[in-house]
């Protein structure tokens, strides 16, 4: 099924990996394109060494299988310098904004 919507041109995300039902297997299973890293480990990765080693590990197998990563939950600059560092350029978190409606996303990201 996932190859099939790949051949659509549709892209596939692994949310929330490392957690619950994420698990290493849907990497073999799935055509899958990112990874996004739980919020769970980019919330603490900046005090806890064995977060920040997880998030590095995931980054790291991630560009090694040619996928893409996401962090979630980013808050604030040091969190997105640490991501760079390892190799993640994809996050989203309320550090950019909160959720918002279609038309409030409309205006604050896509009008000039």
């Amino acid at each position: 099924m996932t190859e099939m919507l790949k051949g659509h041109g549709l892209g596939l995300s692994i949310d929330d990996f490392g957690t619950g039902y994420s698990s290493l297997a849907y990497l073999k299973r799935f055509a899958a394109d990112k990874i996004k890293i739980d919020i769970s480990f980019v919330r603490d990765m900046l005090t806890s060494d064995n977060d920040r080693v997880i998030v590095a590990t995931i980054i790291a197998m991630a560009n090694t299988l040619g996928l893409e990563t996401i962090a979630e939950g980013i808050e604030n600059q040091n969190q997105i310098g640490a991501l760079l560092a390892m190799g993640c350029t994809q996050g989203q978190g309320y550090y950019f904004d909160r959720p918002l409606a279609a038309e409030q996303f409309v205006q604050r990201w896509l009008r000039p």
